[in-house]
């Protein structure tokens, strides 16, 4: 799902790949999106033809940016949308999440947290884990460490298969 979103993000803003520099910044967009993050940003960098290197940097940084603001403000904006008419569905669905995939990281705590972020699957990632450990009230600065561990865990996990180097290495 995640690779047809930014085969189509990518399509549709093709002219504009030629501005100095916008590449870059798409790829440092698409890292910071919620569902698509690092790996939206990797996938987007491989298909513009970016140096890995550069991609890599990009994407962790776009991806690690929007972390300390999900740990200490998301319960904060979470209450506010539930008593909002007009975004009370979009804090319903995000309660829905929360709860289909906390028992994961309540099992193994941080480690946990590393994991979640760190494996690349489907509604796994830096915003879900790090939304996951706010409503768990978990310490923010270690739920900071273990989300950017993770971080780093899935940017080597998505390198290599963004990038195709595992292709290269066999």
């Amino acid at each position: 799902m995640a690779s047809k979103i930014v085969n189509s993000i990518v399509a549709g803003l093709g002219t504009l790949t030629t501005i100095p520099f916008m590449k870059e910044i798409i790829v440092f967009i698409i890292s910071m999106f919620p569902i698509l993050e690092l790996r939206g940003g990797l996938i987007a960098a491989s298909l513009l033809h970016m140096d890995p290197i550069i991609s890599y940097i990009i994407c962790i940084m776009g991806n690690i940016l929007p972390i300390p603001f999900i740990l200490w403000f998301i319960t904060k904006i979470l209450k506010w949308m539930r008593n909002s008419k007009r975004f009370n569905k979009v804090a319903l669905w995000l309660d829905k999440k929360v709860e289909k995939h906390k028992s994961q990281i309540e099992k193994f705590g941080y480690f946990g947290l590393v994991l979640f972020v760190g494996i690349p699957l489907p509604g796994t990632g830096a915003w879900t884990g790090c939304l996951i450990a706010s409503v768990l009230e978990m310490d923010k600065k270690k739920s900071f460490l273990a989300a950017l561990l993770g971080v780093f865990i899935a940017s080597i996990i998505m390198m290599i298969l963004s990038f195709g180097i595992l292709s290269n290495i066999i």
